[in-house]
């Protein structure tokens, strides 16, 4: 990725793969980070000719870690209200360890956990195009004309008066994506985008009511056999390609 100057340091020395940003901002509050022999302070910028030095801790990094969790219908992602769990409550792991992106309380399946800060924008921007899969069962029969229209791009209302995702206008406009049939009820939809609710929104703009919805796979990293509730750590080839192909 091409660096634009002036930069933020934090962001520079993620972007030169030094460390994860969260990792820079803690160096730069420990003075270990310089610009041009210079001590710098958090919100500093870099130009194209400027020297950075990092002094890098001597047992490195803390070890960055990738899990592949199967969300249970009912856990929510982010920012629990009173009485409800979250995904903390349900799985064992650190607290430095966090969800990448969102799957809203009545859906189920997999999402993405790291304590790798560098991941969350490369993954979850709609510019970079990242595949997410869902198996989806409506309440009544799936026909070719509705997954033709889901595929074309389905025009959703703002969702609320005052507000809209498109800017101005009064709706939005979907993304083209990849739909399939599976069964009677059931069907696959393939999206590279991820507004709140999206394929909810998207049926009930097409007369549709989702039953049960279940993401099966973010790009290269499937479900597979994951119960809700049970994690696995993604590693090996699967990990080198997910971090290759949101280029790390």
């Amino acid at each position: 990725m091409k660096i634009l100057y002036p930069i933020r340091i934090n962001k520079y020395l993620a972007l030169q793969k030094i460390c994860a940003r969260r990792e820079a901002d803690e160096l730069i509050a420990q003075k270990k980070v310089k610009i041009n022999d210079k001590i710098a302070v958090l919100g500093d910028k870099v130009l194209e000719n400027d020297k950075v030095t990092v002094d890098i801790p001597a047992g490195g990094f803390k070890k960055r870690v990738y899990l592949a969790f199967n969300k249970p219908r009912g856990i929510i992602t982010h920012s629990p209200q009173e009485g409800e769990q979250q995904i903390k409550d349900v799985v064992d792991f650190g607290e430095d360890i966090f969800p990448l992106g969102r799957l809203d309380k009545d859906s189920s399946g997999l999402i993405i956990l790291t304590n790798d800060g560098r991941v969350t924008d490369r993954l979850l921007n709609p510019k970079y195009n990242h595949e997410k899969e869902y198996i989806v069962r409506v309440v009544k029969p799936v026909d070719g004309l509705f997954l033709k229209k889901l595929s074309e791009g389905v025009k959703i209302p703002a969702r609320n008066a005052s507000h809209s995702d498109a800017g101005g206008d009064d709706g939005y406009v979907t993304k083209k994506c990849l739909t399939k049939k599976i069964s009677r009820d059931r069907f696959s939809i393939t999206l590279t985008e991820g507004k709140k609710h999206q394929i909810r929104r998207m049926c009930d703009a097409l007369g549709y009511s989702i039953a049960h919805l279940e993401r099966r796979r973010i790009m290269n990293i499937k479900l597979l056999k994951l119960m809700p509730g049970e994690q696995r750590e993604i590693k090996g080839k699967e990990l080198e390609d997910f971090l290759k192909n949101v280029g790390l």
